[in-house]
């Protein structure tokens, strides 16, 4: 059994920072305390000192492309550059090729990931208008929740029969993210300015097409029903001020039936930076003002928004420079959405505990994912150290995605991540991964 012995670490943990050791055997933390010393020579020890010591992000939001679009990502080589990042544990979603809404789709995409993944895994089971049979067979315990597009989305993914809407939030065994657009606004907006510009169309009309207004309608309708039905919602990726009405921070995490994500680059961005990276930040939903960037930071501070994600979504670069109608939407962000989140820390815009929170906590809270999202006695060693004054630059030479580029290529952060623990296991240390080992695990549900 591996034993690992971190010291001297700050460790960011349930709304506080305390100064301990970590013992680890098996995979697991089986100790903290304040001095710990290793028992026997086959300890690893790791000196933390100048560090923080942090649980392994959760990304609930990812698509790794795998099968069927692996030109543009794979579960290999997105697990990688996740773990670079900090992320431990991802949850990948259903819209691949073949998609993953059926019972045997689903275990094939598992297999794929005990084989190659270095983080953590478990997948989405996606929602169509016609497979509320296959949805029913779901085993909560084992995977991670149903997805659902209001919006345009990949192949006969989007949901658009009202009947089988309120069917599946009735039904549905699991918790139901949901991707909020509403696609008649959509559609009507992206004719008028087809009209106008042709294939074309300025970039810096896209939030005007994917508007605050496809965003609230779509939003609001699935909250509305998920109050109707009793129905457990997550709205994936909140990029509106307008939007944050619908959510409420009056009860615990654990107590609420309607929850909220914001991703990173609507954190990052607004659009005025279309100018300079055109269709490289192109989103779905679009990235906003700054008026909406600025309410979105405020509703993760005051807990209207419940988790940090990514909605990691490579497409390749020549993909990405087609005009707008062409170009696809979403871009690969698991490597630095941690450096990110700690640029806000050292920009005064949140505190490192509820960095920790909303990237760790409630992601193990909101899925009810067992025994991680936090650094405690019984829980699966996943653990990240990072140094916050450890200056570094986003160049090609060390972007890991397999898409070869990123929306934070030449941004200097402050912090970087040292170390990167599965499982007890080291995986990644100072921008170079360990080789390949099966440590990461299925995740498993306390439902």
């Amino acid at each position: 059994m591996k034993k690992v012995l971190i010291k001297n670490a700050k460790i960011v943990n349930e709304g506080k920072i305390t100064e301990a050791d970590v013992f680890i055997e098996g995979g697991i933390i089986v100790e903290i305390a304040e001095s710990i010393s290793a028992k026997s020579p086959d300890v690893q020890i790791f000196d933390a000192e100048g560090t923080h010591l942090l649980p392994g992000v959760i990304d609930d939001q990812v698509h790794f492309r795998e099968p069927g679009l692996t030109h543009k990502e794979n579960i290999e080589m997105g697990s990688r550059a996740a773990v670079a990042g900090g992320i431990t544990s991802f949850i990948e979603m259903p819209n691949t090729i073949p998609q993953t809404t059926t019972i045997e789709k689903l275990e094939e995409k598992f297999k794929l990931a005990e084989a190659k993944s270095y983080a953590n895994y478990s997948f989405m089971f996606g929602v169509t208008n016609d497979n509320l049979e296959e949805i029913l067979k779901v085993d909560p315990k084992t995977t991670a929740a149903l997805k659902l597009f209001l919006g345009s989305s990949t192949g006969n993914m989007l949901v658009d029969d009202e009947k089988v809407l309120e069917q599946i939030f009735s039904k549905s065994p699991l918790l139901i993210a949901v991707h909020c657009e509403d696609e008649e606004t959509i559609q009507k907006n992206l004719q008028e300015y087809t009209e106008r510009y042709g294939d074309d169309i300025p970039i810096e009309e896209h939030p005007n097409i994917r508007s605050e207004e496809a965003c609230y309608k779509s939003s609001s309708r699935a909250v509305a029903l998920a109050k109707k039905t009793g129905a457990r919602l997550h709205v994936f990726h909140v990029s509106t001020e307008k939007e944050l009405s619908l959510f409420s921070n009056k009860k615990k995490l654990k107590d609420k039936k309607i929850t909220a994500e914001v991703c990173i680059h609507h954190l990052w961005f607004n659009d005025s930076d279309y100018k300079k990276k055109g269709t490289l930040i192109k989103w779905n939903p679009a990235v906003k003002t700054e008026k909406d960037q600025e309410a979105l930071m405020k509703a993760l501070n005051n807990d209207l928004l419940d988790v940090v994600a990514t909605d990691h979504a490579p497409h390749t670069k020549e993909e990405k420079k087609n005009v707008y109608t062409k170009a696809p939407s979403g871009g690969p962000l698991v490597q630095h959405s941690l450096a990110a989140m700690l640029q806000f820390y050292h920009q005064e815009k949140i505190s490192l505990e509820k960095i920790v929170e909303k990237m760790c906590h409630n992601p193990a809270i909101l899925f009810q994912i067992k025994d991680r999202g936090f650094i405690r006695e019984g829980y699966k060693a996943d653990l990240v150290l990072v140094d916050l004054n450890a200056p570094w630059s986003v160049q090609p030479d060390n972007i890991q995605y397999k898409c070869g580029w990123s929306p934070f290529e030449g941004v200097t952060f402050k912090s970087r991540v040292t170390h990167t623990f599965v499982n007890g296991n080291l995986v990644y240390r100072n921008f170079k991964h360990q080789p390949f080992a099966k440590v990461a695990e299925r995740l498993q549900f306390d439902r």
